[in-house]
């Protein structure tokens, strides 16, 4: 029979664009955020004696995913096939677009959690919040089917000083982590072109990542499964800088980054 749910609170971050988070909480470790419950719902009650685990189990919706396919293809896919069925998948395309993450609790003030390690995007609608409980919860030896056979081995992601600075000053101007953005996207699989925007030249093991309209230049030693990020650039030209239109509304930052850092050339 029909049934409804109803958001209980909603989750506030910095990351308000999938490519922003992780594919899992647990890689996203010092990017915190908030759910924040609804008032006057009597949850004031229903936190008691929250503070003392860890961490929790958060039911969400996928609030900006529609539709859903039977079969799916992973961000590593298993090493003989390229597809699964998505309930052998952590897929946000789903039949119903509920999704489950186990976070940590930083702590609690009235009806604000403040929490780490969420691969939830701001204003994400909560559904319903459990302890997570080691004992029942965990099961460490348990197997894992096509994900045990899977090549997961992950790519040390390094930053130079040069993309640091960059970093940091588009953080501070405009809020984008493109540190964050750029260790996400690139610590597994980082030359698939098939899921992210990346232009590789194989020859001078080089390669760009866009984010938005900012291109970053990064190296690769695939021997080492070692990435560096060089340098952050414009991906307008001086012509687009000058023209009127900024049907992005972010040409003001683009000038002003130019006018600290030199125009970049591409990778």
């Amino acid at each position: 029979m029909p049934f409804t749910v109803e958001e209980i609170g909603y989750f506030t971050s910095k990351a308000s664009f999938k490519y922003e988070v992780p594919r899992q909480g647990v890689f996203f470790r010092g990017h915190p955020g908030k759910i924040e419950l609804l008032p006057h719902r009597g949850f004031e009650e229903a936190l008691r004696d929250i503070e003392g685990f860890e961490r929790i189990w958060v039911l969400f919706l996928f609030h900006r995913n529609a539709g859903w396919r039977p079969t799916v293809r992973p961000p590593v896919p298993p090493i003989d096939h390229e597809r699964v069925g998505v309930f052998a998948s952590r897929s946000p395309y789903r039949p119903n677009p509920i999704g489950i993450s186990c976070v940590r609790l930083l702590s609690v003030e009235n009806l604000t959690l403040n929490v780490d390690e969420a691969d939830l995007l701001n204003g994400t609608p909560i559904l319903d919040i459990k302890p997570y409980i080691p004992k029942a919860d965990a099961f460490p030896e348990a197997k894992s089917g096509w994900v045990d056979l899977q090549n997961s081995l992950e790519w040390t992601v390094l930053s130079s000083p040069e993309f640091k600075a960059q970093s940091d000053w588009i953080a501070a101007a405009c809020g984008w982590d493109l540190q964050s953005f750029a260790e996400c996207q690139l610590c597994h699989s980082p030359l698939d072109a098939s899921r992210r925007r990346v232009r590789v030249d194989s020859i001078r093991s080089r390669a760009e990542l866009a984010f938005r309209t900012f291109r970053i230049a990064f190296s690769f030693d695939e021997s080492r499964r070692q990435i560096e990020l060089l340098q952050i650039y414009s991906g307008y030209s001086a012509e687009d800088l000058k023209a009127g239109e900024d049907i992005y509304g972010d040409k003001p930052i683009h000038r002003d980054f130019l006018a600290h850092f030199a125009q970049m050339p591409k990778a």
